[in-house]
């Protein structure tokens, strides 16, 4: 792969080639993602999403849009630092292009910024839920009437899958979605290949999949316009990653490794000495005892060691992937960043911690079980509403929900996969508290 084809302007639609030397520097095609991102619904409806604690009414625990927010941050640092390093190594990408080090921190924010926009309620509690949903629950009889590859897309569920639908799909009046350059979207797409074969290989690439059956032929367009080299077989859709797509990888792992950690110190579920001495010891090479021992509160304490902590391995990341460059670019580079670290003896205890007392914690494990519980029945109150339709044999209380919400009014031309998809897309979009409400009405609850 070349970082000239890589870093493609190119957008849903374009007849004409749009070349970086003649972009408005006061806002280049890059930085217009983050803004139209930013500014669409359904990244605002991460607000009322779960990040760790679902329904959580505490206000300093995050939400997948300040986790997103967070990311994004980080991602910007990232993919600046190895901009710099790499116009200083392919020179001709500022002299003939035009490209400077910020395009690849804006790249990398725009596509971190994105990178859970696509999560259905309830956190990935809601993904299983609706992947049983189809596999075990009553959208299995479904399967007959599915090709495998869409019968997988639903039995896995998959929250990057969906994002690249919301991101990419296109509406009346609305062609091509939010139409983010395809550089943006070649970085977000964190496992650039179909639902199956799964897991074809132990590549980090093959963990999961990244687009629907009904965005197959975008995707293949976007790969195709960056030069993703293509690793499946001819009857399997399967590229190897865009590399800035580690960086937004590494972005996301920074975070979720420390952040969760200080929600869980926060929140009471981690004791304070305990983890403080977690974070010491990943950030005990840069750290002002001075300084330090003059906080007197946890919060400060955790915060201080919190922002050297994502420093720390910022640099790490950055170092890796420079390290790295030449086998990502060959597709020959098969983990995350972090898992190259000299920190990751460190970064697994955080994690394993986070695991134990926050992830596993029985708040969290009884609100995943209300969030089960509210996704099925969603799903299986909508789903039948929208096949019997097509069946003719809608009832009264099927007709009255497909009249409460325009957006599962599919065409009859639509096929029981898009329509099945359609009603999974429109559970997902919903907010965690969007998705009780719904859940109480069809319960017949009184609100």
């Amino acid at each position: 792969m070349n970082w000239e084809q890589l870093l493609s302007l190119k957008r849903y639609g374009d007849i004409n080639k749009r070349l970086r030397k003649e972009q408005d520097e006061t806002r280049l095609g890059f930085e217009v993602d983050y803004d139209r991102i930013i500014f669409s619904s359904e990244f605002r409806s991460l607000q009322d999403k779960t990040q760790v604690i679902p329904l959580s009414q505490t206000d300093f625990v995050h939400t997948r849009l300040t986790h997103s927010l967070e990311v994004s941050v980080v991602g910007r640092t990232l993919g600046r630092k190895v901009g710099a390093k790499l116009i200083e190594k392919y020179p001709h990408l500022q002299t003939i292009h035009g490209y400077q080090a910020n395009d690849f921190g804006a790249i990398v924010a725009a596509a971190a910024l994105a990178h859970d926009i696509g999560n259905p309620p309830f956190g990935h509690s809601g993904e299983k839920a609706i992947g049983e949903f189809f596999k075990t629950g009553q959208g299995l009889q479904y399967k007959s009437q599915l090709t495998a590859k869409e019968y997988q897309d639903l039995c896995d569920f998959e929250g990057n899958a969906n994002g690249f639908k919301i991101v990419t799909e296109s509406r009346s009046g609305k062609e091509g979605g939010l139409r983010l350059s395809y550089a943006t979207l070649g970085a977000f797409t964190k496992y650039p290949k179909e639902s199956l074969p799964k897991k074809p290989t132990s590549h980090i690439a093959d963990k999961k999949y990244g687009f629907f059956q009904s965005e197959k032929n975008l995707f293949l367009d976007v790969a195709t316009e960056l030069g993703l080299l293509k690793t499946g077989s001819k009857t399997d859709c399967s590229f190897a990653r865009h590399p800035l797509t580690y960086l937004v990888e590494a972005a996301d792992d920074i975070c979720y490794t420390i952040i969760d950690f200080e929600d869980g110190i926060n929140l009471g579920l981690i004791q304070e000495e305990f983890a403080l001495e977690y974070l010491i010891n990943l950030v005990k090479h840069s750290i002002n005892s001075k300084k330090y021992h003059k906080l007197s509160t946890t919060q400060d304490r955790v915060s201080y060691l919190r922002a050297l902590a994502i420093n720390t391995l910022i640099q790490e990341a950055v170092e890796i992937f420079l390290d790295h460059e030449e086998d990502i670019l060959n597709n020959n580079f098969s983990t995350g960043l972090l898992d190259k670290s000299k920190y990751e003896a460190q970064i697994n205890d955080i994690i394993n911690i986070s695991i134990k007392n926050v992830y596993k914690s029985q708040e969290v494990i009884d609100k995943e079980i209300v969030g089960y519980k509210v996704i099925s029945t969603l799903l299986d109150v909508y789903s039948a509403a929208v096949i019997n339709k097509s069946l003719n044999q809608a009832s009264n209380y099927d007709a009255l929900l497909l009249k409460s919400i325009p957006e599962l009014n599919f065409s009859e031309s639509n096929s029981t996969y898009q329509k099945l998809l359609g009603v999974c897309h429109y559970v997902s979009l919903l907010s965690d508290s969007q998705a009780i409400l719904k859940f109480k009405k069809i319960q017949g609850i009184s609100l």
